[in-house]
């Protein structure tokens, strides 16, 4: 199954999700296996994905947040990460989200594109958010886009 079949895909596990991570955020602290898997305990706590990529959210109340999207270095610029946002976008308006947000590291040039590409916009800014092992932290830029 592909993550564009209409029909849900089986969700990662933790242990998936920890290798991905992982790989896809190796300059960075990449969450552990203990992390992923208290996230998969709350019921608010989406996960969208395969062995390739992976999308873990949170829904609270009428607002989705992305939490992380990571996709294993083997398989980007494959559309798996495009097509894991649409994804997570139909399925946390199915269960009634009207706004979703998520943070991007402000020189992570790739994922920003996709994110104004999937109608996202700017709305804050987080000052030296991101430890990077190579250098001074990264800010996070705040994301947002209306579901409606």
């Amino acid at each position: 199954m592909t993550l564009t079949d209409a029909a849900p895909a089986p969700a990662p596990d933790a242990a998936t999700m920890a290798r991905i991570h992982a790989a896809a955020y190796r300059l960075d602290r990449p969450w552990t296996y203990a992390e992923f898997s208290a996230l998969l305990t709350s019921p608010h706590v989406i996960a969208l994905g395969d062995d390739r990529a992976f999308i873990l959210a949170r829904i609270i109340a009428d607002e989705a947040e992305v939490l992380t999207i990571a996709t294993h270095p083997d398989h980007r610029r494959t559309s798996l990460a495009r097509a894991l946002l649409d994804r997570f976008h139909t399925v946390v308006q199915a269960k009634g989200a009207v706004t979703a947000f998520l943070e991007v590291a402000a020189d992570n040039t790739p994922a920003h594109r996709l994110y104004l590409s999937a109608g996202y916009a700017q709305v804050g800014l987080r000052r030296a958010y991101y430890d990077r092992s190579d250098g001074p932290a990264a800010d996070a830029l705040i994301l947002r886009r209306d579901l409606t």
